[in-house]
């Protein structure tokens, strides 16, 4: 089993039996300490803090991923404690997802990623939104 320990007593796991998901920028299990105490951060568009929105997609990426980092940063947490990222991308692609990947490594830094799921979906709330993420981060105890 190839486990990597975080900040709080936050274990990623991927189980022998399992293929290898660290290329595509997540791992397969997020385990919390007991007692864990979590903060829970609302999806995150690319929409800047003037509500302004690029119709690229990786600028889009890049920018909520800024933005995710602020709100984590708002509860005295660090990228490093998230357990479990939810992923929605319009039009879904093979190579929007190399873009996703590329942009997490680049926000994350290297090292193994957090749970997560991706959901292709056929929009989101506002027009012209091409991503969304939202996390659930694993604070110290206090």
């Amino acid at each position: 089993m190839r486990e990597q320990n975080r900040p709080g007593g936050l274990s990623l796991i991927n189980p022998p039996g399992l293929y290898d998901p660290a290329p595509n920028g997540y791992s397969h299990v997020a385990l919390l300490p007991p007692g864990a105490r979590l903060a829970f951060i609302a999806g995150q568009g690319g929409e800047t803090a003037d509500g302004e929105l690029s119709e690229d997609f990786r600028q889009q990426v890049r920018q909520a991923l800024r933005n995710l980092c602020i709100a984590i940063e708002a509860v005295g947490g660090t990228p490093q404690q998230i357990a479990r990222l939810g992923v929605l991308i319009v039009d879904h692609s093979e190579a929007r997802l190399q873009v996703f990947g590329d942009e997490l490594a680049r926000a994350l830094g290297p090292g193994p990623k957090p749970a997560c799921t991706l959901i292709p979906v056929p929009r989101l709330a506002l027009d012209g939104m091409l991503f969304e993420i939202d996390a659930v981060l694993l604070l110290a105890a206090g």
